[in-house]
């Protein structure tokens, strides 16, 4: 009877330790875990690449959670993700991808954090005070991406193949390959001419280095040349302010004697010379006088011969008053003074001769008086004066200024 009972409680305990194991292995594969709470957020995506529930959540290469639910809606898939321990920490600006990889493939969601969280954040994902605005918090929704997937390869090869086998791409490559020779050619001929730029431009440095040693060479040269000139103008200092000293004295001196010249010149302008001239100018009215009663009795042939002579002797008072005039320029250097003089010498050119030609002027004069009373009115024509005109000389002073002592008259 004791036996009956030990193997129907051994029966009813092996029955219940049955049950409870597939009741724990059921809630394992659920990812049932007694004590341990967590949160969920939504992903919504535009293509799930074969994502399945179950898959991993993985945060910065970490399972942190996994796919708990996927439902296909018209324009989006949402898919749920459980993620724990429930205080995960997760920054709210994160892309969630959907990536496949290992040998089978498995698909897995990728979030990647684009910002930092501070050191110290004082809330969790399941507090009510939650800063959506900083973490992800339950409840939460985000928008996917899809990222690597074995698919997407497949179809980046078969793209690829299709324009590689494309007629129109080959051509470009061989064009482009072509051109690349053709500029490999040109790139090899143009090391050539840079290796010979370079050899020349070797040589070039060559010249130019020899002719910066030149330079060098003249620069110390001059250096050595100006260290003499300081030297000797050290030396001499004493003798150069002497001599400018002295140069300075004579500027001075030849400064009082030009005052003195012109002061000699102003009297000289302003005297005896101006009286003279006056005289001059006289003496010059009368002789012209005489001359226009003479010169009706100039048509006859015996008076021809002595006018020509009285034309050389103006000639030759004419050289007279010109060199008279260069040495009056000397004196006075007054160019109205000269022009004056110069117009009235002209004037007088063919009058004013030595006291030989005045008496040759004279006895001229007395031949032709009778002839010009016979062809005038005795009342009408004026008496010849028979004495000789003459024109007072300039005094010696005036003809020959005293200079200032220390200028000689050339």
């Amino acid at each position: 009877m004791r036996s009956r009972t030990v193997r129907e409680g051994s029966v009813g305990l092996l029955i219940l330790a049955g049950i409870s194991l597939f009741v724990g292995i059921a809630l394992w594969l659920q990812g049932v875990q007694f004590g341990k709470r967590s949160f969920k957020i939504f992903i919504e995506f535009a293509n799930t690449v074969g994502l399945q529930v179950g898959a991993p959540v993985r945060y910065r290469g970490v399972n942190i959670g996994k796919i708990v639910g996927i439902r296909p809606q018209p324009n989006k898939v949402e898919v749920e993700a459980e993620i724990s321990p429930a205080n995960a920490l997760i920054p709210k600006n994160v892309i969630a991808q959907v990536n496949q990889s290992g040998l089978i493939s498995q698909t897995a969601i990728e979030l990647t954090p684009l910002t930092q969280l501070p050191a110290s954040v004082n809330t969790t994902p399941l507090a009510k005070d939650c800063n959506q605005g900083l973490i992800l918090c339950d409840q939460a929704r985000l928008s996917g991406e899809p990222g690597f997937s074995i698919d997407e390869l497949g179809r980046a090869t078969i793209r690829f193949a299709n324009l590689y086998t494309d007629p129109k791409f080959f051509a470009n490559v061989n064009g482009v390959v072509k051109n690349t020779s053709v500029a490999a050619a040109e790139i090899a001929a143009l090391s050539r001419e840079f290796t010979m730029l370079t050899k020349d431009a070797r040589s070039e440095l060559k010249n130019l280095s020899s002719s910066t040693q030149a330079i060098t060479q003249t620069a110390n040269q001059l250096s050595a040349t100006a260290a003499q000139v300081n030297n000797l103008l050290s030396t001499n200092r004493a003798t150069l302010v002497s001599t400018l000293d002295n140069l300075n004295a004579t500027s001075g001196d030849l400064r009082v004697s030009i005052g003195k010249l012109g002061t000699v010149l102003g009297k000289a302008e302003q005297g005896e010379f101006i009286q003279n001239l006056e005289t001059l100018s006289t003496n010059a009215a009368r002789a012209s006088t005489n001359l226009r009663a003479a010169s009706d009795a100039l048509n006859s042939p015996a008076n021809l011969l002595v006018l020509q002579q009285t034309l050389d002797s103006a000639r030759a008072t004419f050289q007279n008053s010109q060199k008279i005039t260069a040495d009056l320029d000397e004196l006075t250097g007054d160019p109205k003074f000269r022009s004056n003089l110069k117009n009235l010498v002209n004037g007088l050119s063919g009058l004013v001769s030595s006291t030989q030609q005045l008496q040759q002027q004279t006895q001229t004069a007395q031949i032709l008086a009778p002839i010009a009373a016979s062809l005038t009115h005795p009342a009408q024509a004026p008496q010849p004066d028979p004495k000789p005109t003459t024109i007072d000389t300039l005094p010696s002073k005036t003809s020959s200024p005293q200079l200032p002592e220390g200028i000689h008259q050339e």
